[in-house]
């Protein structure tokens, strides 16, 4: 054991009256198989055992539905202001909720699951026997000696695992976090230990490997700490161990049946249902699984932002009343735009604002600015007509030519935030759910409203406009968290065509950008009644209404995980490499700008001119591989391989360098 034995054991525990350890890694120690392989191996037992009560299920469903499972369930956990564990019953419900299996039976599913997880640590266990021996001596002098693990396991669960390794009567009491929902990484749970031990945290020592939950925070709780770090070679060897049993899942993958197109598709509705279909729907199931985790700690709201998250929750609803999936988390539709949270951050003179501003209003005036803020024309100094300067904007609204405006952004603002805590039921946690990429309304948002706890799911997030990632850690990408696309990640296939998942939600409304109140003082805006059920925006959008269709038919998550993982490989050949067929189906036509501004943008049907003057122009297409197939139709292949093979060298390049 790394630090063991101690050099000065007398001083260690002199005055010591409780000695508190760590259990994985500290007092249990892994050999080098992996988390992954643990799961893989205890899914393969599951599903045996799974035929045996009647149900059959893949293990590669099983295996993906668990990691899906866990991986949100710890992203939604870590957004959570209040302390709290993620439970492994609570993964392996949702596991199987979202593979179909009949609710009636779940509750002995987990029983049966939970009974393998123990079996599969038992054999990945081995004692630490030289600190075990140092806990008898303590409790042979009277000291009493406890474990604490932050871990999803319930604390018979661990008695079972150190009576297996350790045999009995080595420890007087364990805690585990899944059951008090207390952290050591957070503090609570040693709070929690010292109030039932009825002990002074100097008359405590606690050991562990971690060096935050077992060193720095006991440490500034006046804990006395012994850190026995694990060693790196074999946490290296863990993570090799790892890779390998992921690269071992991936070959023995079994090409499950699903309907896929056999050709290309030509039509947006057939290309929404076949290809987008199983793609939406995998984005809601992690919709579902982050939601549902982050239900569990109330006092939060699921909110779907204008105008993207309108199509967004008709794909969630129809998918969770499909698969019978329960979500006790309030949820509305949410009238918001980057316009509309500018404001706020605005009135708190947020930084963000500003760069949010500059990038929308390059090359306009100060005067335009005020007029897409404050939603009309101004009568202003002749200053006001310069170009706009983000760092000069709030001295600007500060003067007396600035407060007309200024009045006019605070009673939007006002006017938001009465919508905001109405549909939100006044709760402090808030998660919006959008398109992406860059999370500028979370980020706007949360600098505006700092009484408030934002937060971010979304299918994408891309820090395309090279400004600041502070926000990033509120912000979740479901599909794909990435900078820039690489051809070894195929999900990052959406960053080359955003602007058609965008469409793909987007309903036929306008942005929001001003609000007003009813004859009864309800708040509402100029884009409509946006409540669920008011808008379809399936009208006038093929791509969702076969998105929505496939949803329609779907019979369980496994089979649309399966589906989605046929269904990324086709996208991303549509996009890199599309053909005739490719670009009628999934062109988007133009764009509306918005952030309060008139104009859209948009692919041309064709490009103009000679051949420098068709590439030229190229960069300033929507979808550039799109538009050299139609600029260039015979020499298309050879220069979308090149320009694929340019991503490719880019992204290794990437990797050289990290």
């Amino acid at each position: 054991m790394p630090g063991w034995p101690h050099p000065d054991e007398a001083a260690l525990l002199d005055g010591v009256e409780l000695i508190s350890t760590d259990l994985f890694d500290t007092l249990l120690l892994r050999t080098v198989r992996s988390e992954r392989a643990r799961i893989i191996a205890g899914e393969r037992r599951f599903a045996r055992k799974l035929v045996e009560q009647g149900l059959t299920v893949a293990e590669s469903s099983l295996v993906e539905a668990r990691l899906a499972a866990q991986r949100l369930a710890y992203r939604a956990l870590d957004m959570a202001d209040q302390d709290g564990e993620v439970v492994l019953r609570d993964i392996i419900r949702r596991q199987l909720l979202v593979l179909g299996v009949p609710k009636a039976g779940v509750e002995e599913l987990c029983e049966i699951r939970l009974a393998i997880e123990l079996a599969i640590e038992k054999d990945s266990l081995r004692p630490n026997r030289e600190l075990a021996a140092l806990l008898r001596r303590c409790r042979g002098e009277g000291r009493r000696v406890v474990a604490i693990s932050d871990i999803a396991l319930p604390t018979a669960t661990l008695e079972a695992l150190v009576a297996h390794v350790h045999g009995p009567d080595l420890l007087d009491r364990i805690y585990s976090s899944a059951d008090l929902g207390l952290t050591k990484r957070r503090g609570d749970l040693f709070h929690a230990v010292l109030a039932t031990e009825r002990i002074d945290a100097r008359r405590t020592l606690h050991v562990g490997d971690d060096r935050l939950a077992d060193h720095v925070v006991p440490s500034a709780l006046g804990l006395r700490t012994l850190h026995l770090p694990r060693p790196k070679l074999r946490r290296r060897l863990s993570r090799l161990h790892g890779a390998a049993s992921e690269l071992g899942r991936v070959l023995r993958r079994p090409t499950a049946p699903g309907r896929m197109p056999a050709g290309h598709v030509s039509d947006p509705h057939g290309f929404g249902r076949e290809v987008l279909g199983p793609i939406v729907a995998e984005f809601c199931l992690a919709i579902w699984l982050y939601a549902d985790e982050a239900g569990k700690r109330g006092d939060a709201a699921l909110l779907f932002c204008a105008r993207g998250g309108l199509g967004i929750r008709a794909a969630f609803e129809r998918l969770a009343e499909r698969l019978s999936l329960p979500l006790a988390l309030p949820r509305e539709n949410l009238m918001i735009s980057r316009l509309v949270a500018a404001r706020a951050a605005i009135m708190a003179r947020s930084g963000a604002a500003l760069d949010e501003l500059g990038r929308e209003f390059s090359g306009a005036s100060f005067a335009g600015v005020a007029a897409a803020l404050g939603g009309k024309r101004y009568e202003l100094l002749q200053s006001w007509d310069e170009p706009f300067v983000p760092e000069r904007f709030f001295a600007m609204l500060e003067r007396p030519a600035g407060e007309d405006i200024l009045a006019d952004i605070d009673r939007q603002n006002a006017l938001f935030r009465r919508h905001l805590a109405s549909v939100s039921t006044g709760a402090k946690r808030i998660i919006l759910c959008d398109t992406g990429l860059y999370g500028s309304t979370q980020r706007l948002l949360a600098a505006g409203l700092p009484d408030l706890s934002f937060e971010t799911i979304q299918f994408a997030r891309c820090n395309y406009k090279g400004l600041s990632e502070d926000h990033f850690p509120r912000v979740v990408g479901l599909a794909v968290e990435r900078n820039r696309y690489s051809p070894f990640a195929v999900r990052s296939t959406v960053l080359r065509y955003w602007q058609l998942i965008e469409s793909l939600f987007e309903p036929a409304i306008p942005s929001v950008r001003s609000f007003t109140e009813d004859e009864n003082g309800e708040v509402i805006c100029n884009a409509g009644d946006i409540a669920f059920g008011a808008v379809d925006p399936s009208i006038g959008n093929p791509l969702l209404a076969g998105a929505l269709a496939y949803i329609d038919g779907v019979g369980s998550g496994a089979a649309v995980m399966a589906d989605a993982a046929r269904a990324w490989p086709w996208l991303r050949r549509a996009v890199t490499r599309p053909v005739d067929a490719d670009l009628a189906a999934l062109a988007i036509g133009e764009r509306s700008v918005d952030f309060g501004r008139a104009g859209v943008v948009g692919d041309g049907e064709a490009l103009s001119g000679g051949m420098l003057s068709r590439i030229a122009s190229i960069r300033s297409q929507l979808w550039r591989e799109g538009a050299i197939a139609r600029a260039f139709p015979r020499t298309r292949l050879p220069l979308l391989t090149a320009l694929e093979a340019f991503h490719a060298l880019r992204g290794l390049s990437a990797g050289f360098h990290r």
